[in-house]
């Protein structure tokens, strides 16, 4: 387990990092905020929200729109260009209240300048001047003034009626901070939170309705909407601080006058619902028994219904002609706004690019009163974090041990889980989860675990390709390629099984052929000779040299079967040797015969050799006994020799001792062997003649040499060709002149390689 955490540590560390990235993008340690995951969550919230808005009209609300049909001439219907004289919104009240009968209404227009269309200024300065001794013009001035007043018309008319009025605040950098009209009661002080600190929106200034018309209204709100950094329209400010004051927007001002004006309670986390001492952040407004959620700046995401037209509309102008029927407005709540391109109140918003104004306070007022505003409280930055933590740092450590399709799959679980989480606490808990951070850094995650594992991984098993691929079967290749990291060029020690094999008589081919022909006759032999060992019987091609051929098995890649594999290669080498003499002699090329000596061992093996050029190759006593078994093969004419190492190893592969020889560089002696095929596909006349030379070999040991030479007289008899039978005729008649003596071993020593 713990070479397993070593071995993906590095992946499980940059995970970590990146989790951590994200965490502190979520608190904003150190002021560290990544605008892009911003933006995206803004897209995100976007997205669910046009997914899961309901799209239905709520017939409770309307809206008269001051739409280009109002600001027609009178003589084409309209009331002609804006602003309109007062006396017609004071008319504008009657018909709303005395014969519609609605329930209050809210004006999302501010009116801040004095109304002097009836001409009221003029004749007062001509009072004041000109005519200030004319009596007569006095007397007419006095008796119509109170006509003239459109302003005290609209007032009069509003009075002890559900009114509400709606104002702008000005930010505390604007170029033209003004505090201009009258500001309705705040609803809050810095009282009212009973010393906790309260995040808000601060304003420096405002554009507010005359004092005559605030005084008299029920109510007053503004009309500000919180614009994001995107320049989308998402929340309203429920709270905006000015003055130390707090202020409450047009749309709750509405809700409040419509039930009653009950008083606005802040409320923390649970104040009010019998829990222990509150938090400091505020999360809730209650209004009766209203509760309005917020968020860290006091602000409440716009509940938004639709795109454009999830209010019914209605022209002021056929209110006032009265050609609406009254049972379309009774018992309304009514918000007098514009849609006019030329009053420039459309708006951006994450419904429409383009959307009046007048909607989004009605969008307000519709969720206060359905209760299903969401929620995005201070605390969900808690929760983000929590959530963050747990699933990052899960999959930071477990990713790096699965596979490339459990990891697909597990991040596909992971962020399904994140997903149904998210839909079920909006859509059962009006909670709103942010949702971006939290798939990007599942997705990032997963991504660098991929990436770490094709550039990274990927690039260890291309050094692997690269390093063995012209040593080993490419078979070989892939499986080390899966777990690059057990495989490498250091020397060990290991038992390996080598392989050196040597054409015959070279000299006398090279000088048979022209240039030409010696280059293929080599390039096939050597092609042929190497698939073999590499593809057929899964070696490890260390060497040519010249016409000579070195290969092993046991490395890079552990092989139990490596005697087997080695001395079957050096069986099917002979064969492939036949098959080539045919291409050869119609080519009328010189016949190719080969020795091949085979011997296993413990040996070292891996990169090796000089600062100038080094291979990957094994090197020891057992190398070099197999290079002198490969050249003891043309002294006992026998195509393929092989050690007592091999010979252990090794069954199911009918054998002949050969003899027992000191190579050069060696005192104890070697027993050595010819492979003569599998088990089973020898002929039985070669059997019975293994048998009789084990006699022949175990007399001459025993120094019975007339014996011994009795039985290999036979046994070439049977075997004419045979050169190890003749070779042990001669010693024999060498030993009758040179007695080795008492205590000889049988063993014969080469004195050269």
């Amino acid at each position: 387990m713990l070479a397993v955490l070593e071995k993906h540590l590095a992946r499980m560390i940059i995970g970590l990092v990146v989790v951590a990235v994200f965490l502190a993008h979520v608190i904003e340690l150190g002021g560290l905020r990544l605008p892009l995951l911003a933006n995206l969550e803004a897209i995100v919230y976007d997205t669910r929200l046009r997914l899961t808005m309901p799209q239905t009209v709520d017939p409770r609300i309307v809206i008269l729109d001051i739409d280009e049909k109002n600001l027609a001439e009178r003589e084409q219907g309209g009331e002609g260009r804006w602003p309109w004289p007062r006396d017609r919104l004071a008319l504008l009240m009657d018909k709303l209240f005395d014969r519609y009968e609605i329930a209050v209404v809210g004006f999302d227009i501010v009116f801040s300048e004095r109304d002097e269309s009836s001409g009221i200024r003029v004749l007062e300065r001509l009072s004041e001047r000109e005519l200030r001794d004319v009596s007569q013009f006095q007397s007419i001035l006095r008796r119509l003034k109170p006509q003239l007043e459109y302003d005290d018309i609209f007032a009069r008319k509003i009075q002890g009626r559900p009114v509400v009025m709606g104002y702008v605040l000005l930010g505390e950098d604007s170029a033209a901070v003004q505090k201009k009209g009258m500001l309705p009661a705040p609803i809050l002080s810095s009282k009212s939170f009973e010393g906790r600190t309260v995040a808000t929106t601060s304003w420096g200034g405002y554009t507010a309705n005359l004092n005559v018309l605030q005084k008299v209204a029920a109510g007053g709100g503004h009309i500000n909407a919180r614009t994001d950094d995107d320049g989308i329209i998402r929340r309203v400010p429920m709270l905006a601080e000015h003055g130390g004051a707090y202020y409450e927007p047009l749309s709750l001002a509405m809700v409040r006058v419509l039930l009653g004006s009950p008083p606005v309670k802040a409320l923390a986390p649970g104040a009010g619902f019998g829990a222990g001492h509150a938090r400091s952040e505020l999360e809730w407004l209650q209004v009766g028994s209203l509760l309005i959620p917020v968020d860290e700046e006091a602000c409440a995401l716009v509940p938004y219904r639709g795109r454009t037209g999830s209010f019914k509309y209605f022209s002021i102008v056929d209110v006032m002609n009265e050609r609406i029927d009254p049972a379309e407005l009774r018992g309304k709540i009514v918000l007098v706004g514009t849609t006019a391109p030329g009053l420039l109140d459309l708006r951006a918003t994450p419904v429409d690019p383009v959307y009046p104004g007048v909607e989004v306070h009605a969008n307000m007022i519709s969720g206060m009163l359905d209760g299903n505003i969401k929620q995005r409280p201070p605390f969900v930055v808690g929760a983000e974090f929590v959530l963050l933590l747990a699933s990052g740092v899960a999959m930071a450590l477990v990713l790096p041990l699965l596979t490339p399709l459990t990891s697909t799959l597990a991040t596909l679980l992971v962020l399904a889980a994140a997903l149904a989480t998210n839909v079920m606490m909006l859509q059962h808990g009006d909670l709103v989860l942010p949702l971006a951070s939290g798939l990007v850094m599942i997705l990032l995650l997963f991504t660098l675990n991929m990436a770490y594992g094709f550039f990274v991984e990927a690039r260890g098993m291309r050094q692997i390709t690269g390093l063995f691929g012209q040593y080993v079967p490419p078979e070989l290749v892939d499986e080390m390629a899966r777990d690059p990291e057990k495989y490498n060029m250091k020397p060990r020690a290991a038992e390996l099984t080598i392989l050196f094999s040597d054409v015959r008589d070279f000299t006398s081919i090279s000088e048979a052929l022209q240039p030409e022909e010696l280059r293929e006759y080599i390039n096939e032999y050597l092609t042929e000779m190497s698939a073999i060992i590499r593809n057929r019987h899964r070696g490890t091609l260390d060497k040519y040299m010249g016409d000579a051929i070195m290969a092993f098995w046991g490395a890079p890649v552990a092989d139990p079967q490596h005697a087997r594999n080695g001395v079957l290669a050096a069986l099917d080498m002979q064969k492939e040797c036949r098959i080539l003499n045919e291409k050869f002699a119609a080519r009328g090329w010189p016949t190719l015969k080969i020795g091949v000596g085979v011997n296993s061992g413990n040996v070292r093996v891996g990169d090796m050799g000089s600062k100038v050029r080094r291979a990957y190759t094994a090197m020891g006593d057992v190398v070099n006994v197999a290079s002198r078994l490969e050249g003891v093969t043309k002294r006992y004419g026998a195509d393929i020799i092989i050690g007592d190492g091999t010979r252990k190893l090794i069954s199911g592969i009918v054998l002949r001792e050969v003899d027992r020889v000191r190579v050069k560089g060696k005192e104890e002696p070697v027993t050595i062997y010819e492979p003569l095929g599998l088990e089973g596909q020898v002929e039985q006349a070669k059997q019975d003649e293994i048998n009789i030379w084990n006699q022949a070999l175990r007399l001459y040991r025993q120094q019975e040499w007339d014996r011994a030479e009795v039985q290999l007289l036979n046994l070439r008899k049977m075997a004419p060709d045979g050169e190890l039978y003749g070779l042990f005729i001669e010693r024999i008649a060498h030993h009758r002149a040179h007695p080795p003596g008492e205590g000889w071993d049988g063993a014969w020593t080469f004195e050269t390689k």
